[in-house]
């Protein structure tokens, strides 16, 4: 560890807050809204090092990246390791020694700490080829997605520079959701409040950052700087959306959703100068934005050479497959429709019709031999015995077996087409169409999937119309509809978000006007299937509570509460 200050590099070493003075000078601060890989400790460092030659060239006194920007967000059970500890380190070290070239900026980078015995999530002051200070984030969230406390220790102890007449604090992201932080920023004398996040995305989250900063920093009288990692982490996406605050809480800047890239924010004194403001998108652009962002970067940060999906006509692949091939080009996109006995002409010619649009791999496996062949191999054990859900599953199980049979082939990864509707109560097949490697819009409800895909089309029309005005159908049986085992979606998707999303209880639902005998219906549905959720792959994260890191519901239980 290269430290440059004579104290030890230590949560206690900031119990008094910290006055660099390098004149009186002009303040620019460079936000670097970073793509970070967890893990990646070289890529990332390399990465921080390129932010900060690209912000000291046009003159900015500061940089600040995400929270555990060195590391990637969340490690999550790598914290639990030594190994990883030594390794962040020395790339820690190693950076700050490179710093060594851009005397006069100093670099807020984030890293976990180790010290006697405790573990902090923390951000360091690189400047001058060292380490000259450390602050350790305050609060740590233990709701949702978050479970900070699982491995890091809490610090109190503020951090506040100067550059010329302006003090900057410090502050790590949760810290500024509640009072207790940014107030002993503001007491050890900060103007000015750095904010480094890995905030991740739901719908109308940014409208809740505003709302925090405002409540917390800009009522003490500071502006703010926040800055955001922006990329797909496994489940999460983080958005991006940067902003500085001037101490009224006005935005004077804002940069780009779901886009890594820098900005330069001047300072007038204590205030941040008006700057770019980015529009903000609407509901469907930035759900849309986030998922190809996500598949994206779980695709090729894992290494993946392209994307399989199963094509039947229907619109949840066929919205899959528009966000596979936003993210990662039609050349690596391959397309397989699997028609059955039961599969309508109409649904053959609008799969073929949408992969022609995109100019995508496009191939038709028909599966009425291999489906003969289970009958004939089960029809002794099966005798006496109805057709039933059994003879349906085994189509979408062969489904399964067949495109996982091709990714095996290529190293390609199944996308699975799922929506939270379904995957809510059920209405899908174990080791048939939830077989694949990642389920792009497994938190996406059916009738946010039909706005979704007329969104996309707005953008170049590649989705077929009928696909988007005809019945949903499964297509296991004849003359099938999911409405034939599913109450209407509009009905569905507000109880399965009142239920999961809001935490209503089923009498909630009922006295918000829904009838009694559906939700009682949707709700056991719900409760019944938790056993296939946890063998579901894993999908990106849209909802304020998706199924997974949010939602962790006993599969055996008793209780009900309708």
């Amino acid at each position: 560890m290269v430290q440059c200050s004579r104290r030890a590099l230590t949560p206690d070493s900031v119990s008094t807050p910290v006055m660099f003075d390098w004149g009186n000078m002009s303040v620019k601060i460079a936000i670097a809204q970073m793509n970070c890989t967890v893990g990646d400790l070289d890529g990332n460092r390399k990465r921080i090092l390129d932010f900060a030659q690209r912000a000291a060239a046009q003159g900015a006194s500061v940089v600040v990246t995400p929270e555990l920007s060195l590391t990637g967000y969340p490690p999550e059970d790598l914290l639990l390791s030594a190994g990883f500890y030594d390794a962040t380190q020395s790339a820690l070290s190693s950076l700050a020694k490179e710093t060594a070239t851009l005397p006069y900026i100093r670099i807020l980078v984030g890293h976990h700490l180790m010290r006697d015995g405790n573990r902090y999530n923390a951000c360091s002051i690189l400047q001058n080829g060292c380490i000259t200070d450390t602050y350790c984030k305050h609060d740590l969230p233990n709701y949702a997605v978050f479970d900070e406390k699982r491995y890091f220790t809490s610090c109190p102890r503020p951090l506040v520079f100067s550059i010329g007449h302006v003090r900057f604090g410090i502050n790590i992201c949760e810290d500024v959701w509640s009072a207790s932080a940014p107030a002993l920023a503001r007491e050890a004398g900060a103007d000015v409040l750095l904010v480094p996040n890995g905030s991740p995305y739901h719908m109308n989250k940014s409208s809740e950052r505003y709302v925090s900063l405002r409540e917390h920093v800009s009522k003490q009288g500071m502006a703010a700087v926040y800055v955001n990692m922006v990329g797909g982490q496994d489940e999460l996406v983080f958005d991006g959306s940067s902003f500085a605050l001037d101490s009224k809480g006005n935005v004077r800047a804002r940069m780009n959703y779901c886009e890594e890239n820098m900005a330069i924010i001047p300072f007038d004194g204590k205030e941040p100068r008006s700057g770019h403001i980015a529009p903000e998108p609407g509901t469907e652009e930035a759900v849309y934005r986030a998922l190809v962002l996500g598949a994206r970067d779980y695709i090729e940060k894992n290494g993946f050479p392209g994307a399989i999906i199963g094509l039947s006509g229907g619109v949840d692949s066929a919205l899959t497959l528009a966000i596979a091939t936003d993210a990662i080009g039609t050349t690596r996109t391959r397309a397989v429709m699997m028609p059955s006995p039961y599969t309508a002409d109409i649904s053959k010619a609008d799969a073929q019709d949408m992969a022609q649009r995109l100019r995508v791999r496009y191939d038709v496996l028909p599966i009425d031999a291999c489906f003969s062949a289970f009958r004939h191999t089960l029809s002794e054990q099966f005798s006496g015995l109805d057709e039933d859900t059994t003879e349906e599953n085994i189509q979408s199980r062969i489904r399964g077996t067949l495109l996982m049979a091709l990714s095996n082939k290529t190293g390609a990864i199944v996308l699975t087409t799922g929506n939270k509707s379904e995957l809510a109560v059920g209405y899908s097949t174990l080791y048939g169409d939830m077989a694949g490697g990642f389920a792009v819009i497994r938190d996406i409800p059916k009738t946010l999937v039909y706005r979704l895909c007329r969104y996309r089309n707005s953008l170049s029309d590649i989705i077929p119309e009928r696909v988007l005005t005809r019945a949903p159908s499964a297509e296991l049986k004849a003359n099938q509809t999911d409405q034939d085992s599913l109450p209407p979606y509009e009905t569905l998707d507000t109880i399965i978000h009142l239920f999961i999303e809001e935490g209503k209880s089923a009498a909630d639902i009922v006295a918000a006007g829904h009838d009694r005998a559906t939700v009682a219906r949707v709700t056991a549905m719900i409760r019944r299937n938790e056993f296939k959720r946890r063998q579901a792959p894993i999908g990106i994260r849209i909802t304020p509570r998706a199924f997974g890191r949010d939602w962790r519901y006993p599969v055996t239980s008793k209780y009900r509460d309708n």
